[in-house]
């Protein structure tokens, strides 16, 4: 395996391996491991506060000197309509009454209290901090966006999961595209959040190299050796692990849920929108079974909001039933080792490997 590629040039690493960007698991240990062992560490800002950006970035720059990416989400909110608002206190109602019965007392937001960030003031606050690389999901940056990161040097990875999206992103100058199989833990990186494209992620990928010139990293099941070679071959120059460091010493998981984790099976594996209002992939529990295909679940991200009140109490009481956690297809031991160790012992299989 010659590691050495357009890739891992742009980036500044040695290997063009690359942490994913999981919010609520990340880390900055996690970021400043990956750096440790040459690869691409990611740190989630998600939808955080400006305020809440920096003093992340800057906790991660406290542990490591290398490059990072950090990554953003870049989905549109709905219109706050009447509508909205009614479905909104249904939704509050019959959830609150759901963990109530099943012991977890939670009193969930008011529509009223619910707040959002603008993807523009994370970018700004991105562009102060000094970060070079910024990866992107749920769309793609606006004209704006794109030129203003671009005016300060900053690569530009974007998510697709449809060859038409990967054709959008180039056509507005993305630098890296990351292209995002099925299989795939967590959300899914779609343009839209309903009636999304559901293809195998080396189909997609053999797809979106034939469509498009930018270099491509693969994300969706690679956990060995013979899984990062078959996005090799079919044209990934980089290749971005997730479900992998879930069990990590640096994933923010709490044990609970690591060992919920170790103990799943292939039939507990699932996408659903439940948790989010944005169809994620993780393991099926009572909170997605009572909500899954009804007419309960908010459009993205009111859902996340409402919800996010009942993960927190349910994470303090060690309930695997009314958290979400999320995991691709690809069951793993999801080693107790750190994020360096995870990553150099895929980097020694890899170059044993004999395809």
């Amino acid at each position: 395996m010659k590691w050495e590629n357009n890739i891992s040039k742009i980036l500044g690493v040695q290997y063009p391996i690359i942490q994913a960007p999981m919010f609520g698991v990340t880390t900055p240990q996690m970021v400043a491991a990956a750096a440790q062992a040459k690869a691409l560490g990611s740190l989630s800002l998600g939808d955080l506060s400006a305020d809440q950006c920096v003093e992340a970035i800057r906790s991660t720059k406290a542990l490591t000197s290398q490059p990072f990416a950090v990554n953003i989400f870049v989905n549109a909110i709905p219109k706050l309509s009447e509508e909205l608002k009614s479905q909104y206190a249904r939704t509050k109602q019959h959830v609150e009454q759901l963990a109530k019965q099943h012991h977890l007392e939670v009193k969930l937001p008011s529509i009223d209290e619910i707040k959002f960030t603008d993807y523009h003031d994370q970018v700004d606050a991105i562009i102060a901090e000094g970060c070079k690389i910024v990866s992107f999901t749920f769309g793609n940056l606006d004209v704006q966006g794109i030129q203003k990161l671009k005016d300060n040097d900053v690569v530009l990875i974007g998510s697709c999961t449809s060859v038409a999206e990967a054709i959008q992103l180039e056509q507005t100058g993305i630098d890296l595209i990351c292209v995002q199989g099925i299989e795939a833990g967590g959300h899914r990186g779609s343009f839209e959040d309903h009636e999304i494209p559901q293809i195998g992620g080396l189909s997609l990928l053999s797809q979106v190299f034939e469509a498009v010139k930018t270099p491509l990293i693969y994300a969706g099941g690679i956990y060995n050796a013979q899984t990062l070679w078959a996005a090799k071959i079919l044209g990934a120059q980089a290749f971005q692990i997730g479900s992998l460091l879930l069990g990590s010493k640096e994933s923010a998981l709490k044990e609970f849920e690591k060992q919920r984790l170790r103990n799943a099976k292939e039939s507990d594996i699932m996408l659903t929108k439940s948790f989010s209002g944005r169809y994620a992939r993780g393991l099926k529990n009572t909170f997605i079974s009572a909500m899954e295909n009804s007419t309960m679940v908010l459009p993205y991200p009111y859902q996340n909001k409402l919800t996010g009140e009942l993960r927190k109490v349910a994470k303090a009481n060690s309930n695997a039933d009314f958290v979400s956690i999320w995991a691709g297809q690809s069951i793993n031991k999801y080693s107790s080792n750190s994020t360096t160790e995870i990553i150099q012992e895929l980097i020694t299989a890899t170059e044993n490997f004999q395809p």
